[in-house]
C-alpha cells in the first residue's frame, strides 16, 4: 500500500481518475461540485476539461468518446436537475454497452432524505442513478473516494460493459482526511468457456448446411477470431448497429443488417456472439423452421432473455477461439461462397438505390469518408438508410445510439467522437428536428476548434411522423411540422464554417471542404418535405 496523504475528496476522485487513464472530461461547474472542478484544475495538465452548454451534452459527449474508442468517457454535472438532463445520455450508454462514468454531487449529507427543499434535492438520487445505470454509489467521506472509484472502473472494466455513477455530497467534496489512493482494483478474469457447450455447439455448426454468424458490441474485441470462423464455415456475418464492422462489409462476408435478410430465410444454424439477436427476433422476426440457436455472451441473464440451443458464458474472443480449437481440426473444407455472397450483396446495393435521396447523399459521403472514419447516425431518413445503406468497414466507426434511438444523442454524441480520434475525419449525419435538441453545444465545437462536419438534412418535419400520419392516420398531421432557421447562417453566427449543399455532388465538394478545416463545419441539405422513400422495407421486412 502507498504512503496516505491529506487530500479533499474533489482531489480523491480526481488522482483517481488520473490514475486510471481519464485524459478528458466533460461538464458543467456548479456550486454543488465547486470543490471536485477546483480539483481538476489542480489536474488540468493531465485531464482535460470541456465545458459544454447542456447537461446532455456533456453525457453525450462522454458517450461518444466512450463508444468510438471502447475507453471510459466521464463527465461531471449537478445533482437533481443536471443529472436529470443527462440522463438520457446514461439511458443511451446502458442500452448501448458503453463505458461512461458519471461523476456528480448531492445536497448536504445531513440533508438528503429529509425533503427540506435544498437546491437540486431529488427525492433519492442514488434510487434514480441506479435505475440507469449498472452500478452507482456515494460516497460519504474523503477515506471512501478510492475505494468507490476503484470499485468503479472495475464495474466498468468487468462483465457487460455499461455506464456507472458515483455520486458525493455537497459538504464532503471539499472535506479533508488522510486518503491512500493505492487500491486494490483488481478486474476478476471472464469465465472460462463450458468445455460440454462447446462440444454441442460444435456438433450443431458441423451438420450446419447454411450457418450465419451475428454479432453485437460484445463481440468487438473477437474481431480476428470472428473473421477466422466465417471463413471456416463459409458463414456470412451481420449485424444490426454496434457491430457493424467487425467483419469489414467490403469482405465477402461482412452483410449490413438489409443484405442479410434474403440468406437469414434459409439459415439453419444461428451463432450469435456478444449480442441481443435483436435484428433476428425483433427486425427480421421470421424465424426459419428448425433454426438452432447459439449464443456465446459475458451475460448470463441474455440466456434466460432469449433461451438458445446451446449457451456459453464467456468473453467473446474466449468462445469464439474454443470454437475455431475445436472445429479447426475436425470440420472438412467447406466450398468457398465468397462469390455467392458478393452476388448477394451487390445484388441488394442494387435494389436499395431506390430509396432515394438518402442513398445518393449516403453513397457520396461514402466516397469521400476514409475507410476508418467515423460515421455518426441519427434518428432521421438518413439515419434509417445509412443502417443498411452505409457500408461499415472498421469496428466502431459506425457510431449508433442503440435501441433507445434517442432523437438528437448524433451530433452532441459526433463532438465526443472527435475529441477521442482527433486525427481521424469525423461526420455527424442529423435532421433539423434532430440537430435542433443541441444545437447549443455548437459553441462548445467553436470554443474548442473542434473539426467536426455536421450535415443537416432539412425536410421542416419530423420525418417519420409526418409518413405515419400520412400513410396510418389518413393525413391527420399534427405536430409533424417545424420550422426552421436559416442553418448555414445560425452556424455562421456561432462562428463555424457553413455551406449550403442541394445534391450529393455538391455534399461530396462540401466535405471535402469540410475535413480541411480547423474547426467546426455545418452543410445544410434541404430536402422536399416528405418526399424521402421509406427504409422501413429494408429494417423491417415483415411489417
Amino acid at each position: 500500500m502507498g504512503s496516505a496523504e491529506k487530500l479533499s475528496t474533489g482531489q480523491a476522485i480526481a488522482r483517481s481518475l488520473v490514475r486510471n487513464g481519464i485524459d478528458t472530461i466533460f461538464g458543467i461547474p456548479g456550486a454543488h461540485t465547486y470543490d471536485f472542478i477546483d480539483a481538476l484544475y489542480e489536474c488540468r495538465d493531465q485531464i482535460r476539461f470541456i465545458v459544454t452548454r447542456h447537461e446532455q451534452g456533456a453525457g453525450y459527449m462522454a458517450y461518444g468518446y466512450a463508444k468510438s474508442t471502447g475507453r471510459v468517457g466521464a463527465f461531471t454535472v449537478v445533482p437533481g436537475p443536471g443529472v436529470l438532463n443527462a440522463g438520457a445520455a446514461l439511458c443511451t450508454a446502458y442500452g448501448a454497452n458503453a463505458p461512461v462514468l458519471c461523476i456528480t454531487g448531492n445536497i448536504q449529507s445531513y440533508n438528503i432524505g429529509r425533503g427540506r427543499g435544498i437546491l437540486h434535492e431529488l427525492p433519492d438520487q442514488l434510487a434514480t442513478l441506479r435505475g440507469l445505470t449498472k452500478w452507482s454509489e456515494r460516497i460519504n467521506h474523503p477515506t471512501e473516494a478510492p475505494g468507490v472509484m476503484g470499485e468503479a472502473f472495475r464495474q466498468l472494466r468487468s462483465g457487460r460493459t455499461r455506464p456507472v455513477a458515483v455520486e458525493t455530497p455537497w459538504d464532503v467534496f471539499g472535506a479533508k482526511a488522510l486518503v491512500d489512493l493505492d487500491v486494490r482494483m483488481d478486474v476478476a478474469p471472464p469465465p472460462e468457456p463450458d468445455p460440454d457447450a462447446i462440444a454441442r455447439a460444435v456438433a450443431l455448426l458441423r451438420e450446419a448446411k447454411n450457418p450465419m454468424i451475428t454479432v453485437g458490441s460484445g463481440a468487438i474485441a473477437a474481431r480476428a477470431e470472428v473473421q477466422q470462423l466465417a471463413q471456416l464455415l463459409q458463414a456470412p456475418v451481420t449485424s444490426h448497429r454496434s457491430g457493424r464492422g467487425i467483419v469489414g462489409e467490403d469482405t465477402p462476408y461482412g452483410f449490413s443488417c438489409g443484405a442479410g435478410y434474403k440468406p437469414w430465410l434459409a439459415t439453419d444454424v444461428l451463432l450469435g456472439i456478444g449480442s441481443r439477436l435483436e435484428l433476428q427476433y425483433l427486425r427480421w422476426m421470421k424465424i426459419p423452421a428448425g433454426l438452432k440457436v447459439i449464443r456465446i455472451d459475458i451475460d448470463a441473464t441474455e440466456m434466460s432473455r432469449l433461451k438458445p440451443d446451446v449457451g456459453i458464458v464467456t468473453d467473446a474472443r474466449l468462445g469464439t477461439r474454443a470454437l475455431l480449437d475445436a472445429l479447426s481440426s475436425t470440420l472438412p473444407r467447406r466450398p468457398s461462397r465468397e462469390e455467392e455472397f458478393a452476388g448477394l450483396k451487390a445484388q441488394f446495393r442494387q435494389e436499395i438505390q431506390k430509396v432515394q435521396p438518402q442513398m445518393g447523399y449516403l453513397d457520396a459521403i461514402r466516397e469521400v469518408l476514409p475507410r476508418d472514419g467515423f460515421f455518426v447516425e441519427e434518428i432521421s431518413q438518413v439515419g434509417f438508410t445509412s443502417r443498411f445503406g452505409f457500408p461499415v468497414y472498421e469496428p466502431r466507426t459506425f457510431v449508433t445510439g442503440g435501441y433507445q434511438d434517442n432523437v438528437g444523442f448524433g451530433f452532441m454524441s459526433a463532438l465526443g467522437v472527435k475529441i477521442a480520434n482527433p486525427d481521424k475525419p469525423v461526420v455527424s449525419i442529423t435532421g433539423d428536428g434532430g440537430f435542433m435538441f443541441g444545437v447549443q453545444e455548437l459553441a462548445t465545437a467553436v470554443q474548442y476548434g473542434i473539426n467536426l462536419v455536421t450535415v443537416v438534412f432539412n425536410n421542416s418535419s419530423y420525418g417519420n411522423v409526418l409518413r405515419d400520419q400520412r400513410n396510418v392516420y389518413k393525413g391527420r398531421e399534427i405536430g409533424s411540422s417545424l420550422t426552421n432557421p436559416d442553418f448555414v447562417k445560425l452556424a455562421e453566427s456561432f462562428g463555424a464554417a457553413a455551406y449550403l449543399a442541394k445534391t450529393p455532388a455538391e455534399l461530396k465538394a462540401a466535405l471535402e471542404r469540410g475535413f480541411a478545416q480547423s474547426g467546426p463545419v455545418l452543410i445544410e441539405v434541404p430536402t422536399e418535405r416528405g418526399s424521402e422513400t421509406s427504409p422501413w422495407p429494408y429494417l423491417h421486412p415483415n411489417l
